[in-house]
C-alpha cells in the first residue's frame, strides 16, 4: 500500500470517528457482554450504540496432502438450520490465537497438525460487535478421537478444497467466517503453496 493511501485511510478515520462519553454494562452473559453507549459523532452530535464485547476467536482450514479440507455440520440454534462450517472457538483467558486455534481443531474435527500458520484475520459483526476471528491453515494432519463439549454436536464433512469453493460461489456455504476462511486461505495458498493443490478440479 502506498504511503499516500495510508494517510488518506488515516484522515478519514480522523473525520469519521466517534468518541465514547460514556458507557453502561447491561448484560453479563456466559459467553457475550453488552453495553449501552453515549458516543460524539463526527459532526458533534450524540448518539447511543449498543454493542457486544466478544472474547475473539480462531478459525481452522485443515488441508489435507490429496487437496481435500475438513469441515463440520452443525446447528445453529439461532438461525434454526443446519450449516458447513470450518473448525472454529472463541479464544479462552489464557490463549493465544494461535493456541486456539490448535485446540479447536483437535477438540471439534478430531485433527492435530505439524504446520499452522495464521492467513489473515475478520470482523463478523462490525455493525454491532467487536469480535475478531484470526484465520488459521493447518496441514501435516492426523486423525484421532474428538473431544467436543457435552453441548455440541458435530459431524465431520470431508470435501476437496475446490468444491468448497464452488460451494461458496452456489451460495451452499453460507456461513460468514467461513466463506471468509476458505477464501484467505485459498489467496494465502496460491501464493506460498506448501504443496499443488488442483483449484479447478476435484480428485
Amino acid at each position: 500500500m502506498k504511503k499516500k493511501d495510508l494517510a488518506s485511510i488515516k484522515q478519514d478515520k480522523n473525520e469519521l470517528q466517534e468518541t465514547t462519553i460514556s458507557s453502561k454494562h447491561v448484560f453479563d452473559g456466559t459467553l457475550l457482554q453488552v453495553y449501552v453507549d453515549h458516543v460524539k459523532l463526527p459532526d458533534g452530535s450524540q448518539s447511543t450504540r449498543d454493542w457486544i464485547k466478544h472474547p475473539g476467536a480462531s478459525a481452522v482450514v485443515p488441508v489435507f496432502q490429496d487437496g481435500s479440507i475438513m469441515l463440520l455440520k452443525q446447528y445453529r440454534y439461532p438461525a434454526r438450520r443446519l450449516f458447513l462450517e470450518v473448525p472454529a472457538g472463541k479464544i479462552d483467558a489464557d490463549e493465544t490465537p494461535k493456541t486456539t486455534a490448535l485446540r479447536e481443531l483437535g477438540e471439534e474435527s478430531g485433527i492435530s497438525c505439524k504446520n499452522l500458520e495464521q492467513v489473515g484475520s475478520l470482523f463478523p459483526a462490525i455493525g454491532y460487535a467487536d469480535e475478531e476471528i484470526f484465520v488459521f491453515v493447518g496441514w501435516n494432519l492426523d486423525q484421532s478421537d474428538k473431544k467436543t463439549d457435552d453441548d455440541e454436536f458435530l459431524i465431520n464433512h470431508k470435501l476437496h478444497f475446490s468444491d468448497a469453493l464452488k460451494m461458496i460461489e452456489s451460495g451452499e456455504i453460507k456461513d460468514g467466517k467461513t466463506i471468509c476462511a476458505l477464501t484467505q486461505t485459498y489467496f494465502w495458498w496460491k501464493k506460498h503453496e506448501p504443496f499443488p493443490i488442483d483449484f479447478e478440479n476435484s480428485n
